[in-house]
């Protein structure tokens, strides 16, 4: 399985945010800090914020920064909103699905599992555990 940029870029923005702590950071800081777009960021700083992952701040002033606290906001939760769907193989889509062995095929229900596990997995761990107690990463992304 492999996430969009979109998730990817929507991850590294929260756990910037939760290293700022109760600071704002501003788009441009994060695009600088991981050299990417500040036009995608954008995108994904609204969505986060309609999702109740962050919070803005309107203003000269203004930023965002994490709408709960660091270990409130789960991997899977994060992921179950910024990707757009998980239909690992065509007959995980009911309305598109056109292979003629779907209904004696067990890969669906292995690849199924497979998911389950994944989002096990995730909802496990919480932006807290990426970013708390993590100096190293600290220094390299936020400036002092």
């Amino acid at each position: 399985m492999r996430l969009t940029s979109y998730s990817d870029y929507s991850l590294r923005l929260l756990m910037y945010a939760a290293l700022k702590g109760d600071g704002l950071v501003t788009i441009q800081e994060v695009s600088d800090a991981y050299g990417i777009s500040r036009n995608h960021l954008m995108k994904v700083a609204l969505d986060l914020g309609r999702n109740g992952f962050l919070e803005t701040v309107r203003g000269r002033n203004g930023g965002m920064r994490l709408a709960r606290k660091p270990g409130e906001i789960g991997l899977g939760a994060v992921l179950r909103t910024t990707e757009e769907d998980f239909n690992t193989v065509e007959c995980f889509n009911t309305r598109s699905n056109t292979c003629v062995i779907s209904g004696h095929c067990r890969l669906k229900g292995a690849l199924a599992r497979a998911l389950k596990a994944y989002f096990e997995v995730l909802d496990e761990y919480t932006l807290a555990d990426l970013t708390d107690k993590h100096p190293a990463l600290a220094r390299l992304l936020v400036p002092a």
